[in-house]
């Protein structure tokens, strides 16, 4: 036997090989300890996120998104990351906070946005990821006994230039694939140990109202140039429309005319 057929066998095992570990994996699911593990770990695979509105006094808003944002991002209330920040000034101030923090510091955050305000609204949402996890789990379990599979493939001494180029492709290619599952995994793990939280601060209704109000008066001079100058625009549009439809009228009657004599 040639030696270059030597690397399409061994993939043919590898194939092999996988789908058994594949199967024992599944088996496993059934009733294995490991499989029960993952199994019971169910309820702890939940990715929440969270939104709450806390209605406030505008003059306090701008004030109350630092202090909140001070908390989670001097680690005040447990690892807390500041993910995005929106601030609206002027007489409709409003703010909004999203942050991924501990499950223990989403209430204490909560507190520290409504002091002295209102909460609202606030909505709570939970996705479970024990499928994601689980089949996250399978995959690098099965892509890491491929890359030392290969890699004691490649350690063989009588294999030809071709066959090691074919390999080396071959374990670039599952390291690739390995590197992206941990990424999936790891990201998995972040959503699960911490909580993604949302705060808006808005004023109370009737501040909202009064602040339109003024907002109305004050662009009432803007209003009215814009309205007089799309006036002038219409006139200006209409003037030769007019002319044209007074000489139609005259040439009318006058053919009117002499068709009656």
């Amino acid at each position: 036997m040639r030696i270059s057929f030597v690397v399409p066998a061994m993939l043919a095992v590898l194939v092999a090989l996988a789908g058994c570990s594949e199967k024992r994996s599944g088996m496993d699911a059934g009733g294995s300890a490991p499989a029960q593990a993952t199994a019971n770990r169910a309820g702890s695979m939940l990715a929440y996120e969270h939104s709450v509105v806390v209605w406030l006094d505008a003059g306090q808003i701008p004030q109350r998104l630092q202090t909140v944002r001070d908390a989670c991002s001097q680690q005040r209330v447990g690892d807390c990351t500041v993910l995005d920040v929106d601030q609206q000034a002027g007489d409709t101030r409003s703010a909004s906070l999203t942050v991924r923090v501990v499950p223990a510091g989403v209430e204490p955050l909560i507190s520290l946005a409504g002091k002295d305000g209102e909460i609202g609204h606030r909505r709570t949402h939970a996705e479970d990821l024990a499928v994601a996890v689980r089949d996250n789990d399978l995959q690098r379990q099965r892509l890491q006994n491929e890359r030392t599979q290969l890699q004691a493939f490649q350690q063989r001494r009588d294999l030809a230039v071709a066959d090691m180029i074919a390999l080396s492709r071959q374990l670039a290619e599952v390291e690739a694939q390995l590197q992206a599952a941990e990424q999936e995994g790891a990201q998995h793990r972040m959503r699960i140990d911490t909580q993604k939280l949302t705060i808006s601060f808005l004023p109370p209704a009737g501040q909202s109202g009064r602040s339109e109000i003024g907002q109305a008066l004050r662009d009432f001079g803007e209003t009215l140039a814009m309205g007089t100058a799309w006036t002038i625009r219409a006139a200006a549009f209409l003037i030769p429309l007019g002319l044209v439809v007074l000489v139609a009228v005259w040439l009318w009657r006058r053919l009117r005319r002499r068709g009656g004599r």
